[in-house]
């Protein structure tokens, strides 16, 4: 075979290639957009949790800190 039936073969080797995953993926992101959909519409909704109970600081509460000062005082008093 000379080169340019090779380059010929080789070209249409690679549009179908190229067009098939094209095809592929177009497919796979219609099933994927299309099963998001009927889940949206077909599921039912969740129940809120339950609210836990929010801090007005990030730190520490202050009955943790008197608990575990007490803690101390009470460990370096018997360990005198």
């Amino acid at each position: 075979m000379d080169i340019g039936a090779l380059l010929t073969t080789a070209g249409s080797l690679m549009l179908t290639g190229m067009v098939g995953v094209f095809v592929f993926l177009s497919i796979l992101i219609g099933a994927v957009a299309l099963m998001s959909n009927l889940v949206t519409r077909y599921s039912e909704p969740e129940a809120s949790p339950a609210k836990s109970p929010s801090f007005k600081s990030q730190g520490v509460p202050n009955e943790h800190i008197a608990a575990i000062s007490a803690a101390i005082a009470q460990y370096k008093s018997n360990n005198k």
